[in-house]
Protein backbone atom coordinates (compact mmCIF):
# COMPACT_ATOMS: atom_id res chain seq x y z
CA UNK A 1 0.00 0.00 0.00
CA UNK A 2 1.20 3.63 -0.98
CA UNK A 3 2.84 5.11 2.38
CA UNK A 4 2.78 8.80 0.54
CA UNK A 5 0.15 9.87 -1.28
CA UNK A 6 0.83 13.19 -2.84
CA UNK A 7 -2.38 15.90 -3.67
CA UNK A 8 -2.05 19.48 -4.61
CA UNK A 9 -4.97 20.68 -4.38
CA UNK A 10 -4.08 22.92 -1.51
CA UNK A 11 -8.17 23.62 -0.70
CA UNK A 12 -9.20 20.16 0.27
CA UNK A 13 -9.46 19.49 4.11
CA UNK A 14 -7.31 16.90 4.28
CA UNK A 15 -4.15 18.85 2.26
CA UNK A 16 -1.10 19.05 4.66
CA UNK A 17 2.84 20.38 4.10
CA UNK A 18 4.45 18.97 1.17
CA UNK A 19 1.51 18.38 -0.88
CA UNK A 20 0.18 15.64 0.88
CA UNK A 21 -2.49 14.13 1.64
CA UNK A 22 -3.68 13.61 5.16
CA UNK A 23 -6.65 11.52 5.06
CA UNK A 24 -7.27 8.25 6.58
CA UNK A 25 -8.23 6.80 3.30
CA UNK A 26 -8.30 7.79 -0.29
CA UNK A 27 -11.86 7.03 -2.19
CA UNK A 28 -11.36 7.39 -6.17
CA UNK A 29 -14.26 6.43 -9.23
CA UNK A 30 -13.71 6.80 -12.37
CA UNK A 31 -16.24 9.69 -14.40
CA UNK A 32 -19.53 8.39 -15.48
CA UNK A 33 -18.68 4.45 -14.10
CA UNK A 34 -16.55 3.65 -17.38
CA UNK A 35 -13.32 1.62 -17.32
CA UNK A 36 -10.74 4.63 -17.21
CA UNK A 37 -7.67 4.45 -19.29
CA UNK A 38 -5.84 7.86 -17.88
CA UNK A 39 -5.56 9.79 -14.81
CA UNK A 40 -8.12 12.41 -16.31
CA UNK A 41 -10.81 10.09 -16.19
CA UNK A 42 -11.16 9.32 -12.48
CA UNK A 43 -12.37 11.38 -9.56
CA UNK A 44 -11.18 11.68 -5.84
CA UNK A 45 -14.33 11.32 -3.50
CA UNK A 46 -12.36 12.18 -0.52
CA UNK A 47 -12.29 15.33 -1.08
CA UNK A 48 -13.75 18.28 0.97
CA UNK A 49 -13.46 21.41 0.67
CA UNK A 50 -12.77 23.84 3.19
CA UNK A 51 -14.54 26.39 2.00
CA UNK A 52 -17.69 23.82 3.18
CA UNK A 53 -16.39 23.33 6.63
CA UNK A 54 -16.52 26.92 7.66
Amino acid sequence: MAQDVFCEVNNCKYWDKGNKCGADSIYVVSHKEKQTSISEETDCKTFVSEISLL
